[in-house]
């Protein structure tokens, strides 16, 4: 079940937001579970706080009181880096490439530029996701490990203490395995791109093969890709 969190405090985006949530519910054969907000108030923190559910938050980001979008964003990513977040905005692209990556922010929509088209196209590329449970379950000799492949960016194999090092969005973790071992636990997304690195592909925004490296969505640069596993990776 997925439920849809509307902060806007302008009624007639809010209006279009309501426009396009029931396009997506038309199109889908399905009734939506919706809550609209203006602002930050103890309901929206209660629904915030709660697990019930997985969510997407479609919010602006000036508001009325002293808490901004922004702000409700930071209390969300506080417990909960699996719900969407989509800002509807005024804002320039400098601060979109500000908060973006730091709040695992899925889109920034202009108000008066394409909106409705632009989210509608969003929330069914979210919807149509079934968001995406798929783990990695590694046991460890104190604790086991879970990860959503979602969030894994690339895996490499550490030189000096032969461990493995699983890049996430935010942390990075140390493990003992063997990259062909892991590479069975993972699916399609993800393709050898050295024999000392596993990269997931939803992530790679450019392949450079002929100076040895792929960019990934956050802007790292990852010098780890051999021509060698071209082919593989054509064909993924």
């Amino acid at each position: 079940m997925v439920q849809f969190i509307v902060v806007e405090d302008e009624k007639n985006v809010q209006d279009q937001i309501k426009k396009v949530l029931r396009k997506l519910a038309f199109a889908n054969d399905t009734d939506l579970d919706v809550k609209y907000f203006t602002k930050y108030d103890k309901e929206l923190e209660k629904v915030i706080n709660s697990d019930a559910l997985r969510k997407v938050y479609i919010m602006d980001i000036e508001l009325e009181g002293n808490i901004s979008g922004i702000d409700i964003a930071h209390k969300i990513r506080e417990n909960d880096w699996d719900s969407e977040i989509i800002f509807v905005t005024c804002h320039d692209k400098m601060f979109e490439s500000v908060h973006r990556y730091i709040l695992d922010v899925f889109d920034f929509i202009e108000k008066f530029h394409n909106m409705e088209s632009r989210l509608e196209k969003d929330l069914q590329t979210i919807y149509s996701q079934k968001f995406d449970k798929k783990m990695l379950k590694v046991n460890g000799r104190n604790a086991d490990l879970e990860i959503y492949l979602k969030n894994i960016l690339y895996i490499t194999r550490d030189k000096e203490d032969r461990k493995l090092i699983i890049y996430t969005k935010n942390i990075e973790f140390k493990i003992i395995s063997t990259l062909n071992d892991i590479l069975q636990k993972l699916d399609s997304r993800f393709i050898r791109t050295h024999r000392c690195c596993l990269a997931n592909t939803e992530h790679i925004m450019e392949y450079n093969y002929k100076n040895g490296y792929f960019v990934l969505d956050n802007g790292t640069k990852v010098d780890l890709l051999s021509k060698k596993y071209r082919k593989k990776r054509m064909e993924s």
